[in-house]
């Protein structure tokens, strides 16, 4: 899940490597970058609900990337990327669903529904890094800070030969991605079942290893 920063000048920003510590700042600002998308409209219709709701499931995801992936932030904490690397969709951390249901309550079989849907669409079979979020707290979008966050790590996937799947959460982002080496992938776009909106744009970016399966 991703959102958009326009690409300006990413070699002014600098990106280090989060911590434990960071995680509670982290998750507020994905929880602000991702609070109107429509997915998460969908996923949490109540705006109250959604606010309550919504940090401590980020965390989830930053405890998530820091405990088998990376992540990668800036010095004053605005911005976040997380990365899973992988051959197909990762197993979620222990106690991962009892801690979902008690974050979402009501929404629980909602937020499943929407792991499942991304878990059915992700390729398999390769080795990759997933970007599974990328978000920049929204007083500091359009200055290029999802650029630096991007190129920070395809320099270490280029020097390896390691391919990066993601899913674009709108039209706007999957522009930017689509500047940065990524492809579509799969049928686009996702969309939710029930009547939900289009979810994500399923988008890779090739490196040595062979493109797999479209699904």
């Amino acid at each position: 899940m991703t959102t958009h920063s326009t690409p300006s000048h990413h070699t002014r920003h600098q990106i280090v490597r989060a911590t434990g510590a960071d995680t509670s700042v982290l998750a507020q600002v994905i929880a602000e970058a991702f609070f109107s998308l429509p997915v998460c409209q969908w996923l949490i219709p109540d705006q109250a609900a959604r606010r309550a709701a919504f940090p401590g499931y980020f965390g989830l995801y930053v405890e998530h990337a820091l405990a088998d992936g990376l992540a990668h932030t800036t010095p004053d904490r605005a911005a976040v990327a997380l990365w899973l690397p992988g051959t197909g969709p990762t197993e979620p951390p222990a106690g991962y669903t009892q801690r979902l249901a008690a974050l979402t309550g009501p929404h629980l079989a909602t937020f499943q529904t929407f792991d499942q849907t991304l878990d059915r669409h992700h390729p398999a079979g390769v080795f990759h890094h997933h970007l599974a979020i990328l978000a920049v707290r929204p007083d500091r979008q359009g200055q290029g800070i999802g650029t630096a966050l991007l190129h920070a790590h395809h320099a270490t996937l280029d020097q390896d030969g390691i391919p990066a799947y993601l899913e674009a959460s709108s039209q706007r982002s999957r522009a930017l991605y689509l500047r940065h080496g990524y492809t579509s992938h799969g049928r686009q776009p996702i969309h939710l079942p029930h009547d939900g909106p289009p979810l994500m744009w399923p988008m890779w970016r090739p490196g040595t290893q062979p493109l797999p399966a479209r699904l």
